[in-house]
């Protein structure tokens, strides 16, 4: 089976997938992670598979399996960190610096604009459905487009967001030459 024919029986299954999300745990994140299976499978475009339905369900637990280690090791960290610098300190602000803020205010001036470079319809899909919490049949049927129209919106916004945490993660280049 090609990759076109893994799509077809990825997007054919998508409420039996989103359901076994749901049943592992994945609660209302599930949407979310469905759209990062299928962001993974784009990027993975495994060969011939003799059963693609099997393969995306091993997908899609191995997924809840990385979710779960992630959130096991943030609250471990979280943990360490609190144990390390111990508790707030009187008359001493856990606000963050100036500079802290400088900077994530310009990282979030960089996100508006990327999701603004999409257009509007994706900038307002994502936002209601990320930021806001609208379920994505919700959006379909208000915008009066397909669902099939949001999950894509929604793929391209999410893209872009990955490709600029990427810029974001590589930081600042040197202009002079080594």
């Amino acid at each position: 089976m090609d990759a076109n024919g893994l799509e077809a029986v990825f997007l054919a299954n998508r409420d039996t997938l989103l359901r076994f999300l749901r049943s592992h745990g994945a609660g209302e994140a599930a949407e979310d992670l469905f759209q990062e299976l299928w962001l993974r499978l784009r990027v993975a475009r495994p060969g011939p598979l003799a059963q693609p339905l099997a393969y995306l369900y091993r997908a899609a637990n191995n997924l809840m399996l990385d979710r779960y280690r992630s959130e096991r090791q943030a609250a471990i960290r979280e943990r360490d960190w609190t144990d390390v610098t111990g508790a707030t300190e009187v008359g001493r602000s856990d606000a963050p610096s100036g500079d802290r803020l400088l900077a994530a205010r310009q990282e979030l001036d960089r996100a508006r604009a990327a999701l603004a470079a999409l257009g509007p319809r994706v900038e307002q899909i994502f936002r209601r459905h990320r930021l806001d919490g609208v379920p994505q049949r919700i959006l379909a049927e208000e915008l009066g487009i397909s669902l099939s129209t949001v999950e894509s919106d929604l793929r391209r916004a999410a893209a872009a967001m990955i490709d600029l945490k990427r810029t974001l993660d590589q930081g600042p280049s040197d202009p002079t030459p080594s």
